[in-house]
């Protein structure tokens, strides 16, 4: 298969999964206990009730009669074109809560990530060229005892211990660098641990490869070995995570965000739902929906065009 086929392949998937998901959310209202609608007033109304003739006058002003494809139609149109509707508590257009709030959760998600790569590549090499050793015991039991402990979990711990007890770092916010070393932290744990792992056995699958061994059989030392080609290859299967895990950190930052009081789009969301502003909450979850979507896709399409033996949806031979 060409690299262009495959891109175009890649693009179309990506759009029916943003498409498909967006309808998932555009439905909620509709399926959700009670008349949509009148829901909808009683946001509007501080939770009072609204008389026949205004829930009737708002219907028909919204078109709210219409079939519910050309409602998801006409949503879906000024969605994408920016017009996110109003929130039906503070009446601002919910593109001004909703855009500011995703820079945050992608900063916040991006450098769980990065910390979570970096950490993982130096504990996975450790681990793998000690094989056998209490370094590679150690550093198994800690990573696999990581995978077990959820962020609702750990969080207020952390908190209590380096915010509380110790004082070492503020227990929430988004003002300055120290607020973020515990939510980056705890957000990167679970990633690290994974991440670890597959590394371990990338790197213990390159040693024993025969261009290594050919390699060292040319004189190469076993530093340079390592630097060349070992570690190279043996990042690949934590690269092929990635994309699936950035799209779950941005997922997992809700819990976070709450707890650590940070303005992001899982504090946003949750919010919104608590408050039944319906608008918010749809355009939180479909813009998380989509960069999710987005850059998982990308990394996922780079790795695979990088890498001459993946083939997207082929398999030769």
């Amino acid at each position: 298969m060409s690299p262009l086929t495959a891109v175009l392949r890649r693009v179309v998937g990506l759009g029916a999964a943003v498409l498909l998901s967006s309808f998932a959310v555009f439905l909620v209202p509709f399926v959700s206990p009670g008349d949509p609608v009148r829901a909808l007033l009683r946001a509007r109304m501080d939770f009072g009730e609204a008389d026949e003739a205004t829930v009737q006058a708002y219907a028909e002003q919204f078109g709210l009669h219409d079939p519910m494809l050309v409602q998801f139609g006409r949503w879906l149109g000024r969605f994408f074109t920016g017009d996110m509707g109003l929130s039906h508590i503070s009446g601002t257009p919910v593109a001004d809560q909703v855009l500011p709030a995703i820079g945050v959760t992608l900063s916040l998600a991006g450098s769980a990530l990065l910390v979570a790569i970096l950490v993982s590549i130096f504990l996975g090499v450790i681990s793998a060229t000690h094989a056998g050793k209490w370094t590679d015991k150690l550093i198994t039991s800690v990573t696999h005892a990581l995978i077990a402990i959820p962020e609702y979990a750990l969080a207020p711990l952390l908190v209590l211990l380096f915010a509380v007890r110790w004082s070492l770092l503020p227990s929430a916010g988004y003002d300055s660098p120290a607020s973020l070393v515990l939510p980056v932290f705890i957000l990167a744990l679970r990633p690290i641990s994974f991440f670890t792992v597959a590394v371990r056995s990338g790197v213990l699958q390159a040693l024993d490869s025969e261009h290594v061994l050919a390699a060292r059989a040319r004189g190469l030392s076993r530093t340079q070995a390592l630097t060349r080609h070992v570690v190279p290859h043996g990042l690949l299967p934590m690269w092929t995570m990635v994309g699936v895990w950035f799209a779950g950190l941005l997922g997992g930052s809700v819990i976070v965000e709450v707890i650590f009081a940070i303005p992001g789009m899982g504090r946003l969301i949750f919010d919104s739902i608590v408050d039944s502003d319906i608008p918010v909450a749809q355009g939180g979850v479909v813009v998380v929906v989509t960069c999710a979507v987005l850059v998982t896709g990308i990394i996922d399409l780079i790795h695979k065009l990088s890498d001459p033996t993946v083939r997207i949806g082929v398999r030769h031979g």
